[in-house]
């Protein structure tokens, strides 16, 4: 087989396009890299839990259907003198305003769980605001006072969700302590979802009408009290001033800069 020989020609021609190819294979991923993680910057995320030294937590109730065990869950909340937050849905306190009065005449305060109770991630900016807003002049109008906080239902949000609410003037808002009441798996497993790991700045998640949260509630409370911590509504857990959250949705307070270095 006869043999092809390199044309000299050729390879001088290839070799601008070979030099091409290699600029854009260093080029290509060295600016790819920052617009990722730019993306993964613009993550919106609500306060999950708050950074704070101080032996604080917050517990909270969410609210969308029974009314059952919410007068006695008053109770108990008095008898260890513990002031929390109730985050409800419009339809629910629309049905039961008689107990809208009595959880703020008892001293707690009362978040924004969405009018209907709708994925929220899958409506659009004005369709989040709208939730908020019927809500939030639901309760004024049984209270007298407009809603701050804002959870949305089922835990779901997307950049949108987060953003609107803010825009708002609300703090959007989670949880990091999962009761897990809901899955109705008995007290002691309510109670040890709530006790095993229990950090300064956390915020608890129960709902008003799981079937065990009147067993379980004493126990929990009685073990944050015997721990030492004093038990606040959401509100008065979040940092005032200049904040920022991380990834794992918690609060901080932004560091303020060194100050110059006097001069010589």
């Amino acid at each position: 087989m006869k043999k092809k020989r390199l044309d000299p020609h050729a390879l001088k021609r290839a070799i601008p396009v070979l030099l091409l190819g290699a600029v854009l294979l260093v080029y290509v991923p060295m600016h790819s890299a920052p617009a990722v993680m730019t993306a993964a910057k613009t993550r919106e995320l609500p306060v999950y839990n708050v950074d704070t030294d101080e032996k604080v937590l917050s517990i909270s109730f969410d609210a969308a259907w029974g009314r059952a065990n919410t007068q006695e869950i008053l109770n108990i909340l008095d008898q260890y003198d513990v002031k929390t937050t109730f985050f409800l849905v419009g339809f629910w306190a629309e049905k039961h305003p008689d107990l809208v009065r009595e959880i703020v005449s008892r001293g707690h305060e009362i978040g924004n769980h969405s009018a209907t109770h709708p994925h929220m991630s899958q409506l659009s900016r004005a369709q989040i605001a709208e939730e908020l807003r019927r809500c939030s002049d639901l309760v004024k109008s049984i209270t007298g006072t407009p809603t701050t906080l804002f959870r949305p239902p089922y835990g779901e949000y997307n950049n949108d969700v987060v953003l609107v609410s803010r825009e708002l003037g609300y703090e959007c808002v989670q949880w990091n302590v999962d009761s897990l009441d809901w899955k109705n798996l008995g007290r002691e497993n309510m109670v040890r979802q709530c006790t095993k790991s229990v950090n300064p700045g956390d915020i608890v998640l129960f709902h008003n009408d799981s079937k065990y949260i009147l067993e379980a509630l004493p126990e929990i409370l009685e073990y944050y009290t015997q721990a030492g911590y004093k038990i606040i509504p959401v509100s008065q857990l979040l940092l005032e001033g200049e904040t920022w959250i991380d990834h794992t949705g918690r609060q901080h307070l932004c560091t303020p800069a060194p100050a110059p270095a006097p001069s010589a």
